[in-house]
């Protein structure tokens, strides 16, 4: 599949950001900021902290646009405090989660087995994984990105390939999202600095993540799979990463939070 037939996605992570009162004034303002070209040509999802998904869902679902959680675990239930299963999710109607982000492997010592067993239990349970790779600074600094994104990648594919092949997946509201993943390259280097990587640098990251999945997974799902950038993205750089072949959308931070600025962005793709 051509980049020019892979929808644009634009997810918002609100990280652990936006109070309930704050929920319909942002979804009010955001949509005002939207233009009818932009709802058909671009996707757009919203992963909100787990206190505030019902609150989102009703929002979005009156507006078109798809939710997510933010992490989830790999087990159906048991004795794992603080945690939320793919399952609990679904019940509240949501079909899809962010997985492995940065920050989850920084903070809270996600490994690339865990991302890879939270990919293939959101899979198996209907759900959309966003499954965030990147490298560090001193890993871009020496020489190491494709060996890191690299394993990464192959790490959560290898495990989806060894479940069987991805099934087509059941629409969910508003939309099918994907044929079954999306990945999210995010330069850690660049998250919440102000740095992005330049769009020759994303780009060549990007290609690389589509080759290696291809070599997983085949190229007709190599094709089909959107890989986002995550690392900064605002309204001044996200025409030009947009731009390039291999870069499908945003995994968008600081920015989503702005409903002007954000819906700057998912106008962006249909200028």
């Amino acid at each position: 599949m051509s980049a020019a037939k892979r929808k644009k996605l634009l997810a918002g992570n609100w990280k652990m950001n936006m109070r309930l009162a704050e929920i319909e004034p942002f979804f009010t303002a955001f949509a005002a900021g939207l233009d009818a070209a932009s709802r058909q040509q671009v996707d757009v999802l919203f992963a909100a902290p787990f206190t505030q998904i019902q609150a989102t869902l009703a929002a979005c679902r009156a507006r078109g646009f798809a939710v997510a959680a933010q992490n989830v675990h790999f087990e159906a239930s048991g004795a794992f405090t603080g945690e939320v299963s793919a399952v609990m999710l679904t019940d509240l109607g949501v079909r899809s989660t962010l997985i492995g982000h940065s920050e989850r492997r920084q903070y809270f010592a996600e490994t690339d087995e865990s991302v890879a067993k939270k990919t293939v239990t959101a899979i198996k349970n209907a759900m959309t994984p966003v499954v965030c790779v990147g490298e560090l600074l001193e890993e871009r600094k020496s020489g190491s990105t494709f060996e890191v994104v690299g394993h990464q990648v192959e790490a959560v594919l290898t495990a989806v390939k060894n479940q069987g092949p991805l099934k087509d997946r059941e629409a969910f509201y508003p939309g099918d999202l994907t044929d079954g993943l999306v990945i999210a390259y995010e330069p850690v280097w660049a998250i919440g600095t102000g740095l992005s990587a330049t769009t020759e640098q994303a780009q060549e990251v990007h290609a690389f993540i589509r080759k290696v999945a291809g070599e997983i997974l085949g190229n007709d799902f190599a094709g089909k799979l959107r890989i986002l950038y995550g690392g900064s993205a605002n309204p001044g750089n996200i025409a030009g990463l947009l731009a390039q072949p291999d870069i499908d959308g945003g995994l968008v931070g600081g920015a989503s939070l702005k409903p002007g600025d954000f819906a700057a962005m998912c106008i962006t793709p249909s200028a």
